[in-house]
Parts: C-alpha cells; structure tokens; sequence
C-alpha cells in the first residue's frame, strides 16, 4: 500500500447546490451519480487483508466483517476504494439498520449481520496495484475501477453514472422512493483532492407541517426553531431548524405565545436531543410556546423519528391546528419537493 494512503486516508467532500448542474458546470464535463444513504467507507486491501475507515477516520472493520470477506475475495491486494457502506431493507435503504451495527454488542452483531447484510458500493479508486492514482482525472479512475468491478458479485457493487443530464433528473425524481437522498456530480477531469470540497450535492426536499413547541432564544426574537411531531400518540422533538433569517424571526414572533397549560416538553434538554450526531452533550435551553404549525423544508434523511438535518423554515401556519398535523409517511412516495430544488432549474 502506498505510504500516501495509509489510513485514515482524507476523503474528497461535496458542497451542497440548490439544483443539478449543467452537463458542462465541471471540469471535463459533469458526471452525474446518486446520492447514497449510508455510511462513507473508504476500503482499504492490503496483503493481510482488509479494513474500513469512515469519512472523521474511525476504523469501522469489525461492524462489516460480511462486507471485509467480499472485499478480502474480490479485491485484488493493494487498492483502496471510496464508496459507501448500506443496507437494505427489502427494496429501500434502512439508516437505522445501519447504525445498529454501531451500538450492537459482540453478541449481538452477527444477528445483525446475517438478517440485515450491509452491502458496499464503491464510487471511486484511490489506487491499485500499489500506485497511487488520486492525481489521475476522474474519468480514468472511473474506467480502471469498472475494470476492477466486472466479475463482483454482492455484497459489492459499482455505484451507477451518467454523463447526460436528463438520465440524472431521472434519477433524481424517481429513486428518492428507494431511499436514495439526491445527486452527487463531479468534474471528469477533476483529480482527488481529499479534504476539499471539489464536488457538488442536490438534496432532495419535502414541504411539510411540524408543531413548533419551542424555540431558542427570545420569544420575540427566536434563534431557532425546535420541531415536533406526534409520535406514537405524544408530541415528541423531531429537529430544529437552522438559524433564523431577521426577517423570517421577526414573522414567527408575531405567532408565538406562552403555554396554555402544561406543555409536553421539558425547559432544558441535550443536545442529542437536537442533533443525535453532534458532539456537544451540553444542555440547550428552550422557550417553550403554544404549539404552532409552521411549514418547513427539510432534506428526505431521517434517523429513527428525527429529521438528521437542520430543517429550514418557511413559514407559520397560525390556521391550522397542531393537533391536524400528521407524521409524514417514510415510505411512501413523499412530498413535493420545494420549487427551489426542482432538479429542471440551473
């Protein structure tokens, strides 16, 4: 193996657009893939076998010891691949599956690992046979590792792409209902530059109604908007929203009142609560209102009864009542993307 890549290798990142760009947008021509709903993996196959690094450096190997035999058997020694650890459930990727395999206990995960196999979808090739090929332009990374997929059976698979544009709007409007969460585009000519943010993402959005039961910060002027929605019969926190544009918070002031009565939430909670991945397990302080509908756009990725994102607010529904607002079915065919992330406008 390279010395350059010895783990934890640095991983290229994306930055988020509001639409798909245009097939000439990068450099060498976009190429256009989908957006997996997963866990990043960088693969690394050495002589004396395997191992999985996650996009912040941790070694995940022992979670995927399925997806570490099929790459130890199908991979020849000294490649290292950028791609994607999921899991399916029947015809739609399951997050949560997925992160059980984190929590699991030794006993627990071969349970896991034989009712729910992961599978690995390998996007990218960072090298092979020892050399490093992270300076070669995407499109030739992209040819030697098709090469190197072409007799991989699952749990490996070679993550689709297009060159045309309209295939991707395709995609885009059509496998969000596998769970998939957008687009990923990226340069033929681009190298990989790990750490930099060279290539691009479109998140695919839902308009829904949320409960506001809280907020963050002032009641004439909140920070933040803290979300609800009924769960198993209780309004539970299912988010927050990002921070609050003067003119939106000035909008929602003007909606907010005291609590009746008693309220369902507590005046202080983690923040986990918010956020499950956030690092910060400090307290976060609320304001706690009235229950009110607001409208928010929010990116399809849930995690268990939680959006995994910040949402982003839209509006306040002040004629609406919160006790009309229902949980948005998962896995259905979902909800109207919002106009600005319709995937026809550059």
């Amino acid at each position: 193996m390279p010395a350059t890549l010895r783990p934890p290798v640095p991983l290229a990142l994306a930055k988020a657009v509001e639409s798909v760009p245009a097939e000439a947008a990068l450099p060498g021509g976009s190429v256009y893939e989908p957006k997996w709903d997963g866990y990043r993996a960088c693969a690394l196959i050495g002589p004396d076998g395997a191992s999985l690094w996650s996009r912040q450096g941790k070694e995940l190997s022992k979670y995927f010891p399925e997806l570490l035999e099929a790459l130890e058997g199908q991979v020849p020694p000294d490649c290292v691949l950028d791609g994607e650890a999921v899991v399916w459930s029947g015809d739609r990727l399951d997050f949560d599956a997925l992160q059980r395999r984190l929590v699991a206990s030794r006993a627990g995960l071969p349970a896991l690992v034989r009712e729910q196999p992961a599978s690995f979808v390998a996007f990218d090739l960072l090298a092979v046979a020892g050399h490093d090929i992270r300076d070669t332009p995407l499109q030739r990374r992209r040819e030697l590792l098709e090469q190197l997929a072409a007799d991989w059976v699952p749990p490996l698979n070679l993550s689709p792409i297009t060159r045309e544009r309209a295939q991707a709007l395709r995609w885009f409007e059509e496998l969000h209902h596998a769970g998939l969460e957008g687009l990923v585009v990226k340069g033929a000519g681009q190298s990989y530059q790990g750490g930099v943010r060279q290539w691009i993402k479109v998140k695919r959005r839902q308009s829904l109604d949320v409960v506001c039961g809280a907020v963050i910060g002032p009641m004439e002027r909140p920070r933040y908007v803290v979300v609800g929605l009924p769960v198993e019969g209780r309004l539970r926190i299912v988010g927050r929203s990002s921070p609050l544009a003067a003119k939106a918070a000035r909008e929602l002031a003007a909606y907010l009142r005291p609590p009746h009565g008693p309220h369902p939430w507590p005046e202080v909670i983690t923040e986990t609560m918010l956020n499950r991945f956030s690092k910060d397990k400090g307290p976060v302080t609320l304001t706690l209102v009235e229950p009110l509908v607001v409208e928010i756009s929010a990116d399809v990725a849930w995690t268990g009864n939680a959006f995994r994102h910040a949402v982003r607010y839209v509006r306040s529904r002040p004629e609406l009542a919160a006790e009309s607002v229902e949980p948005p079915d998962r896995r259905g065919p979902g909800f109207q993307p919002q106009p600005e992330t319709q995937p026809g406008r550059d």
